[in-house]
């Protein structure tokens, strides 16, 4: 397999041909923002928070769907890079009811560390504060779709690890959601095994578990790399 030599911040970084940016940065130990970014899943580049500047291009890059080439130099930092994250941080709390204070996801939250991070303290757009029914018909899970910021790891984790497609994507723009089957109430799904991939995957309190206090809301999405792993030797 080829190896491309780039320049990540000014250092030089050394990659094999089938990473991208956000692969060799973070194996580099150089920190690039993402929401939607998770191992184990394909990359989708919805959230917009791993945009770089790449030399020789006006248009910043998702990094985590554009891959690495021979001599590339690569800047994850810088006051164009800064505003824009801050701006979309910004818009997804907008877009959304993310009032961290009575969230089961707080402390616990991506979305709210992600802020917190890359020094988001207030928002200045206007708030939509949309009222989308919660839906706790499920028996052991709820989902709000009032705290979903549309990172689509749960419609991923569903279709690519656990094969059941059960959640999938409704809608366009400001109106887009996601949904489980046909746009059918959770408790009711055919399809849902029940697994809970989709709940540990979710980086915000869209997906919970029923009858978790704050404190024991955490999640744990590390199994999805040694379930792929393990899957690929079995095939």
């Amino acid at each position: 397999m080829t190896v491309k030599t780039l320049v990540i911040d000014g250092r030089d970084i050394s990659a094999r041909e089938t990473e991208t940016i956000l692969e060799a940065a973070q194996e580099a130990g150089i920190f690039i923002p993402t929401l939607c970014h998770l191992e184990g899943l394909s990359e989708i580049g919805a959230c917009r928070l791993c945009l770089v500047e790449v030399k020789g291009t006006s248009k910043l890059l998702p990094a985590c769907v554009t891959r690495v080439e021979e001599g590339m130099e690569v800047q994850t930092c810088s006051e164009r890079l800064d505003r824009y994250r801050r701006t979309v941080l910004e818009l997804l709390f907008a877009e959304g009811n993310h009032i961290c204070s009575v969230c089961v996801a707080n402390g616990h939250c991506e979305l709210q560390s992600m802020a917190q991070r890359l020094g988001m303290d207030h928002v200045r757009v206007p708030y939509v504060s949309p009222r989308r029914q919660i839906d706790a018909s499920h028996q052991r899970f709820l989902f709000d779709p009032n705290r979903c910021i549309l990172c689509t790891r749960c419609v991923r984790v569903c279709d690519e690890i656990e094969g059941a497609h059960t959640w999938d994507v409704m809608g366009r723009g400001i109106a887009s959601g996601v949904i489980t089957d046909l746009n059918e109430p959770w408790g009711t799904s055919t399809s849902c095994t029940s697994c809970g991939k989709c709940v540990q995957v979710c980086p915000t309190g869209a997906l919970v578990e029923k009858g978790k206090a704050v404190a024991e809301s955490v999640k744990h999405p590390g199994f999805l790399p040694y379930l792929k792993r393990t899957r690929g030797q079995q095939s």
